[in-house]
């Protein structure tokens, strides 16, 4: 039996979901529908004037990448997470778009080739550079770690790319969707799990990060817990010794994929853990790092509650389940 606390944490996460754009200002246009620029605040507190017609969407990170293709939109250039893997969460439709290198080291010139109308970025990776984005085109930067962060700017990048209704649409079938995967769960099994980037030192995500907080709304138990100290939002992870991990000893360990490195595992302690005993350590795809979008936290949704469930929901192909999400225009 779940405690009150876990329930409340639970109904407040599924609830969240609705909440779309409260906390930036909306997308507003200059004057009537023939306005011919947007106003826009990003997570920068930077007002940021847009073009009201504005298709050609440059995303460093895959946030905006997403949007666009669950719109329709094609975008003009993108990052990567690791070189030389494209993500199935996208349907393979960025394939053929120009790349302009790692997310968090993108190249200006490649970008400027691209010709954008609006930039969209993670603000952590972009905002000591966001003069020179700024010479290229107009410059979102967005913070994309916690759970409210997702509704909100799906909200306000589709007004922008003119297709207000049909982000508002998307919001809303993915709560009705958690609501249905969360009823689904099994509500006497409640798995520990913990999601990390690896390392020799793990750093884990705690309830409030997106990816955590679908698993959360599921029913896992998070073994990292909450943020102690919701007055810093920023404190959305922490790193925890292997030590540590083996004293919690979560059922189900979730790795982001960041390719072949990985020295958690080349420390004795690793293989103690009941996680790595059962073979419930899962290297998740990009779609898990970056989970923010229309299309990725739908994916993670199905991944997350066969892997937390597996004899409750099945498994999927990821790549074929995302051309579900993006229209036929793209296909």
């Amino acid at each position: 039996m779940p405690s009150p606390l876990f329930t409340a944490a639970r109904s407040q996460l599924i609830g969240a979901v609705v909440l779309a754009g409260c906390v930036l200002g909306q997308a507003t246009g200059a004057g009537a529908e023939d306005a011919v620029t947007f106003n826009v605040i990003d997570d920068r507190g930077v007002a940021v004037t847009i073009p009201a017609k504005a298709q050609k969407v440059a995303s460093v990170s895959y946030f905006a990448a997403d949007v666009a293709l669950a719109l329709g939109l094609t975008p003009v250039a993108t990052t990567y997470m690791v070189e030389g893997r494209h993500p199935d969460f996208l349907g393979g439709y960025l394939d053929g778009v120009k790349q302009i290198g790692q997310r968090a080291t993108p190249n200006i010139e490649l970008l400027a080739e691209a010709k954008p109308d609006l930039t969209v970025a993670i603000r952590r990776y972009t905002e000591g550079n966001a003069a020179q984005y700024e010479k290229v085109a107009p410059y979102l930067a967005y913070d994309l770690e916690l759970y409210a962060d997702s509704d909100r700017t799906i909200a306000q990048l589709a007004t922008i790319l003119g297709q207000p209704k049909r982000g508002q649409e998307i919001n809303a079938a993915f709560k009705s969707d958690l609501e249905a995967f969360a009823a689904k769960a099994p509500k006497d099994k409640h798995p520990r799990f913990v999601v990390m980037w690896g390392g020799d030192i793990p750093w884990v995500f705690r309830s409030e990060n997106m990816t955590a907080a679908i698993l959360v709304a599921l029913g896992g138990d998070n073994i990292a817990g909450q943020n102690p100290t919701p007055s810093v939002p920023g404190n959305w992870g922490m790193e925890m010794s292997l030590e540590t991990l083996l004293e919690q000893d979560p059922e189900v360990i979730f790795v982001y994929d960041y390719g072949p490195d990985r020295p958690q595992e080349n420390n004795p302690i690793w293989q103690q853990l009941s996680a790595v005993k059962n073979a419930r350590v899962h290297y998740v795809g990009d779609h898990w790092v970056e989970a923010h979008g229309p299309v990725a936290r739908q994916m993670v949704l199905r991944e997350a509650a066969h892997l937390l469930y597996p004899d409750a929901f099945p498994a999927i192909d990821v790549k074929a389940e995302a051309r579900k999400f993006i229209p036929a225009s793209i296909q």
